[in-house]
């Protein structure tokens, strides 16, 4: 790139560009001709001002430090004759260009996240609030509150504790906030009578601590990888499919559209519904939820008993390359969803277990 070197005139003040510059390069004619001269010429292609004194002192402004001029008082003669349209399409493709900068390196750069993938970490609880009998929501807070837990979608975390005799017990669960959540992470955990981890999360008081590492799991989404989602939930696999269809809902980019099948004992056992049926308000067009209950309440009008293949037909995306059905419940569950997807003509390719 050649050397050019010239005063220009802008709001009182002399500039001499002393670096190479970026405009017509290659276009020797062009470049040595006066500013003033060739502005002059293009004006006469365009349409009345736009713009007033001020807006264009600010665009001068922008535009000259975007060039690294430097200043040099002089008088304002120059900036009176630059048609105000040419420093408006100026300042435009300045904004657009800067935007466009910016929006990559911030999407671009990772946030560092929490977890360790080899040791356990320790993280205080500072809520725990009951939501029925046997399920209560624990939040988690993060070292600072710009932080992110650093799980990818649809992976898990594992938790340490200790059972009812005092012995180390390890256990996966899957937080239902995602790292767009700073400063804490959340887990809906149901507790069994006779489980161990069980145990270590009823005994939890506000201002323990948990010991978790991770992530762990095999599945890795790219938004708009398919086309729709299936998903098979039952019971505490929810937290998953939820994590997922948040993800992918609140990403105003990704068209997946997700249709979730979620079975339940009774109506109560119904974990996160509040939040699923807001995700069903906001998102009406893309998020999809049918009920299943074995013990239904009077007034019903989801489906009952267990999952069967006429509702995987019915409310899941049928079989193709660009569909795939999550699966993620307790262990005949599992097994019996996998017989009907394959019944119904879903390739291995189609399906996923948590």
């Amino acid at each position: 790139m050649l050397q050019t070197k010239g005063n220009y005139n802008v709001m009182g003040v002399r500039y001499t560009r002393s670096h190479p510059s970026p405009f017509n390069d290659g276009d020797t004619e062009v470049r040595n001709r006066p500013l003033q001269k060739r502005t002059d010429s293009l004006s006469s292609t365009f349409s009345p001002p736009l713009l007033n004194q001020s807006s264009i002192e600010l665009i001068s402004i922008l535009f000259i430090s975007n060039l690294g001029l430097k200043e040099e008082p002089m008088d304002t003669e120059f900036l009176r004759t630059l048609d105000r349209q040419i420093l408006l399409g100026v300042f435009v493709a300045f904004v657009a260009a800067t935007a466009g900068a910016a929006y990559y390196l911030s999407s671009s750069k990772k946030r560092r996240g929490c977890l360790d993938p080899e040791n356990f970490k320790e993280f205080k609880l500072v809520e725990k609030k009951q939501l029925s009998h046997n399920v209560a929501k624990f939040v988690f807070e993060l070292p600072s509150s710009t932080a992110a837990l650093g799980l990818p979608i649809g992976q898990h975390i594992s938790c340490r504790g200790k059972d009812a005799q005092g012995e180390d017990v390890i256990k996966p669960y899957t937080p239902t906030t995602l790292d767009s959540d700073l400063g804490r992470f959340e887990l809906v955990i149901k507790m069994y009578p006779q489980g161990r981890m069980s145990h270590h999360f009823r005994e939890m008081r506000v201002g323990d601590h948990l010991a978790v590492k991770g992530p762990k799991g095999r599945f890795k989404y790219q938004p708009g990888q398919f086309r729709a989602f299936g998903m098979l939930a039952g019971g505490s696999g929810i937290t998953p499919m939820f994590q997922v269809a948040r993800a992918i809902l609140e990403n105003p980019t990704d068209k997946t559209k997700v249709h979730l099948i979620y079975a339940n004992v009774t109506y109560d056992d119904i974990l996160l519904r509040e939040e699923l049926e807001s995700l069903t308000a906001n998102y009406p067009d893309q998020f999809k939820i049918y009920y299943v209950l074995n013990q239904p309440p009077e007034t019903w009008d989801g489906g009952v008993g267990f999952v069967s293949k006429d509702m995987i037909q019915a409310h899941c995306p049928a079989p193709a390359s660009d569909s795939q059905v999550l699966r993620c419940g307790p262990p005949p569950m599992n097994k019996a969803m996998a017989a009907n997807l394959e019944a119904l003509g879903y390739s291995p390719e189609m399906q996923f277990q948590f």
